[in-house]
């Protein structure tokens, strides 16, 4: 190909050719879009120079390293979930309990998780699963089979995941929360251990019942002492009331009949009742009096 020259103040220059422009800016494109990178919200990048890590981003957005020289590897931030198989341990007092648990857990230190581990995730499911099997075992055999039903929940939790961290941070990864889903017994000796537990709690109910009915007789014997009180007293008032009620009665009838016509007139009165009470009750009466009695001498007005 022949070479284009020009003549620029008496001076011969070459022109370049028309694909040179396209292709200067073409490499410049390459080369910016080899050196730029995204930083995700919630990822890691590791810059690797040779090889070597020279470099962690964990601030979002883009990003520059040098081309072709430096290379770069996402690390998730996310927490993972990992769920560890079924295992026996066996308490203080030689019982043996299954426990099925579940880890939740997140990188914390990229450098040392690849150095570690090379940023496989398999890798820390099996250092996390030996660490969480560790402090679950180590923290049961310390305490009884009834202590271990009666911690369940958050302090046997935090325990848990404080003493497998323990354990962990040498791989740059930390547990967010070592949790137990369930915790049973082994099938050959579950009906005996739920029989006595069932026992257990028909005494104490029964201890609660017997209290309860011993509370209830307390209050009703002294109920019906109060009771007995009340009638008592109520009968002595009405006692004194009839007493002086009579005493009244008698002094009116003192009153009434202090001469001898008003006493006649008493005994005349009384001597009319008593005839009339004797006549009472259905059938015919027949009332037979001696001539000289009270009641014939009334009956002929004498």
């Amino acid at each position: 190909m022949s070479e284009v020259k020009e003549t620029v103040n008496g001076v011969n220059k070459k022109k370049l050719p028309g694909w040179a422009v396209p292709a200067i800016i073409l490499a410049v494109v390459i080369l910016v879009f080899s050196s730029a990178y995204t930083v995700k919200q919630n990822r890691y990048v590791v810059i690797r120079q040779w090889g070597k890590i020279v470099a962690i981003n964990d601030s979002p957005g883009i990003a520059f390293k040098i081309p072709f020289i430096q290379t770069t590897e996402p690390i998730s931030k996310e927490t993972m979930f990992y769920d560890i198989p079924e295992s026996d341990v066996i308490t203080k007092d030689k019982k043996s309990m299954v426990v099925d648990s579940f880890v939740c857990w997140k990188v914390t230190d990229p450098n040392k998780y690849i150095k570690t581990l090379n940023a496989v995730r398999l890798r820390a499911d099996e250092r996390i699963e030996a660490a969480v099997y560790n402090a679950v075992k180590n923290t049961i055999s310390s305490m009884t089979q009834d202590e271990v039903i009666a911690s369940r929940g958050e302090a046997l939790t935090q325990r848990i995941t404080e003493e497998a961290n323990s354990d962990i941070g040498q791989y740059g990864v930390e547990i967010l929360t070592a949790e137990i889903k369930t915790l049973s017994l082994p099938a050959d000796n579950q009906e005996a251990v739920y029989a006595r537990m069932i026992s257990e709690r028909e005494n104490i109910a029964a201890g609660y019942e017997a209290n309860g009915k011993s509370q209830a007789q307390k209050i009703r014997n002294e109920t019906d002492k109060d009771v007995e009180l009340l009638i008592a007293d109520a009968e002595k008032q009405a006692a004194i009331l009839v007493a002086e009620g009579e005493e009244e009665y008698m002094k009116i009838l003192q009153d009434a009949y202090n001469s001898p016509e008003k006493a006649d007139f008493y005994e005349y009165i009384r001597g009319l009742d008593s005839l009339k009470n004797s006549l009472t009750g259905s059938g015919k009466k027949t009332l037979i009096l001696d001539k000289n009695s009270e009641l014939v001498q009334i009956l002929y007005g004498n």
